[in-house]
Formats: C-alpha cells, structure tokens, sequence
C-alpha cells in the first residue's frame, strides 16, 4: 500500500511526486485515456458555463423573470463543474508539462483562470448579500452586473484559450519569445 505524503495541502511536489511513482498517470497513456480526461473536462465546463454563465446572464440583466436566489443554487453545479474540469486538466498538465507549461495560450488561460477566481472572490464579499432581497423582476446592482460582466468575459476567455492550446505545440522556439 502507497501512504499518501506526509503533509500534501503545503506539498505540490510531494502530490505530485506521489501521484508520478503510483503511476497514476500511466492512464493518460493508455488507449482511452486522454479521450476520458477530455470527456471529464468537458462535461465540466458544461455544468460551470451553465451554472455561472446562466448566474451571470441574469445579472447582467437577461432573463428577467428568474430570481438570483433560485438561480444561486445552481452553484454548486458549477463548483463541481470546476472540480471536474480542474483535475482532468491537472492530469493534462501533469502528463505532458512540457505542452503546457511554456505555451502562451495555456498561460493566458490560467491568467484569465485567476481572474475569474479573483473576481468570484471580491464579488462574494462585497456584493452577493445585495441580491437576495431583489426579486425576479428587479435589476442586479451595477457592482453585480460589472462582476457578472468580468465572469462571463474571463470564462469565455478561459474557453477560447483552451481551445487553441493545441495550436501553440513546441517547438517553442518558433512561437514563444519568452519561453527561449
């Protein structure tokens, strides 16, 4: 039996390291693998655009007639939506870190990643208390609808980014000025 490191959550390495000598990764280089991984991590982003994006239309100002508070319990479809997502691209990364780590479009997208994470974040603290008292019909505050307009953006962005990684393959030479 394979014990787990001994503290993980401040260890990536030792996660990491862990997970390469359990050979868990091995599955990414079977036959149906890396078909898997993407069937996982497109189902994710499914329940994650479907959950925020449907959220953040309604903010926005879209979809008059559905209250914010019935649409917030779809959150946590998206949250596991981004689970799912998160660590099916973690074993992409992680199987080929050389595809990804110096590749301009997997670093833009984890810029806009961190963006719509930071925006998530602000918004839950400054703002989210505001829209429980508006009902179906009522206008999101324009703090809400700017946040709702930054997620949407950094999503779509995360999306579109993801989408062209594949078009950025080594070598980097050719397509990556900072990565030489």
């Amino acid at each position: 039996m394979i014990a787990l490191p001994h503290d993980p959550i401040f260890d990536p390495v030792a996660i990491v390291t862990w997970a390469i000598d359990t050979g868990i990764f091995d599955l990414m280089y079977s036959a149906w693998g890396w078909p898997i991984a993407e069937i996982v991590h497109f189902i994710g982003i499914c329940l994650l655009i479907g959950a925020v994006g449907l959220f953040d239309l309604r903010m926005i100002g879209f979809a008059r007639g559905l209250s914010l508070e019935a649409l917030h319990k779809l959150v946590p479809f998206g949250v596991l939506g981004f689970l799912l997502s998160a660590g099916s691209g973690f074993m992409f990364v992680v199987s080929s870190p050389d595809q990804y780590l110096y590749n301009p479009a997997w670093q833009i997208k984890m810029a806009l990643l961190a963006l719509a994470g930071l925006n998530m974040a602000v918004f839950y603290l400054t703002t989210s208390r505001r829209l429980k008292a508006l009902g179906p019909d009522d206008s999101a505050p324009l703090a809400a609808r700017l946040f709702a307009g930054v997620s949407l953006t950094a999503w779509l962005g995360v999306i579109m980014a993801g989408r062209v990684i594949t078009a950025f393959r080594p070598p980097s030479w050719f397509w990556c000025a900072w990565c030489a």
